[in-house]
């Protein structure tokens, strides 16, 4: 089983931000942060948990004036990548949101190290406009970890974060946002933005496939993020979608022995195989893709999609052997019972087999 991230939390990363933050505020008391860190609830904490954990451990040890504690850790920050420094933005959440000017400022410089696509998400929900306005300027920063913050930050359902419930209704101010991105000229900052169009498709798929309709053609970025950004309407069979991406109503495909092992045990591989045959033709342009039907807890199930390919076949027969796994995840709990697998040919479910998850 793999290390949990909450683990990354560990002693000698908290040694390394005391450390960091003591060389200029001397003042600052490491063991006592330590010992307030690692309290009697911390084994209990998950990771975001933690993660705020540390953020609020800190208050007690510094200046009690806000700007001035955020400048400490403004400069220790710099020390530091990847997603565990994200409670140096999670202290400006937390204590800032009475200071605009200084924790935007603070925002901004952190994220270049980390992330503050977390901590920004409640200045959206109290300064509406005024904080839509900053993610604009933040669209045409000099900086990608910036422009990528305008993005990310604004997302209607960025996971693990909370939802923003107004673009959900209504993501204009958003799409003004990434309007600016389209055409940024990073690997980093279009993913966030393909991701950002998925979530809005999610809620609002009229607006995605206007953009389908409008922009596909127009340049290869440009395609490559709207296509990242349709793979939920797609995964969802959706047919415009499916459409103008030049998938047909696969009425000239046969799905052939399907096998599906009768049974599988929890964290082993589930083995499965088909041919995809074409009716006197050759296959064409096919997504293929098969769903598992997983077993939840209240008894029912719950679909997933999983693509296998993507191409234009010139064959008439195509053999697919696959396996899926069922060890353990942190973002999936499996439930011993019947599921079922299905095969999809571009959205279409063509073939179905059942089997069973049992106990280890």
């Amino acid at each position: 089983m793999p290390e949990p991230l909450k683990n990354l939390y560990s002693e000698a990363l908290i040694d390394q931000v005391g450390e960091a933050i003591r060389e200029n505020y001397p003042a600052f008391e490491l063991s006592g942060f330590k010992q307030t860190v690692f309290d009697e609830q911390w084994q209990t904490r998950e990771l975001k948990s933690r993660m705020t954990h540390i953020a609020e451990s800190l208050r007690p040890f510094l200046p009690d004036d806000y700007p001035q504690a955020l400048q400490i850790l403004k400069t220790a920050c710099e020390r530091f990548s990847g997603f565990e420094p994200m409670f140096f933005p999670a202290f400006a959440e937390l204590y800032g949101m009475d200071d605009f000017e200084a924790s935007i400022d603070a925002l901004e410089h952190m994220t270049q190290f980390s992330s503050s696509e977390l901590a920004v998400r409640p200045f959206i929900i109290r300064y509406g406009n005024r904080m839509m306005k900053q993610m604009q300027i933040w669209a045409e920063s000099d900086n990608k970890h910036v422009r990528r913050l305008a993005s990310e930050g604004c997302r209607p359902r960025l996971p693990w974060a909370m939802a923003l419930p107004e673009f959900k209704k209504d993501p204009g101010p958003v799409l003004n946002v990434i309007e600016k991105l389209m055409q940024d000229d990073s690997e980093y900052v279009p993913r966030s933005v393909a991701n950002n169009l998925n979530d809005i498709s999610k809620d609002n798929p009229d607006i995605l496939i206007e953009l389908l309709r409008t922009r596909m053609g127009k340049c290869n970025k440009t395609n490559w993020i709207l296509k990242h950004a349709s793979r939920t309407l797609l995964k969802r069979g959706h047919a415009e979608v499916l459409r103008l991406f030049g998938f047909s109503d696969p009425t000239h495909i046969d799905i052939g022995k399907l096998q599906v092992a009768e049974s599988v045990k929890s964290g082993d591989q589930l083995p499965f195989s088909f041919t995809v045959e074409g009716k006197d033709k050759q296959l064409g342009k096919l997504r293929i893709e098969y769903a598992i039907d997983f077993m939840k807890a209240n008894g029912k199930q719950a679909r997933k999609v999983f693509k296998i390919s993507e191409a234009d076949y010139a064959e008439q027969i195509k053999h697919v052997s696959r396996s899926h796994s069922f060890k353990f995840i942190s973002t999936r709990r499996y439930y011993t019972g019947r599921h079922a697998l299905a095969v999809i040919i571009n959205g279409k479910q063509l073939a179905t087999a059942a089997f069973d998850l049992t106990e280890k």
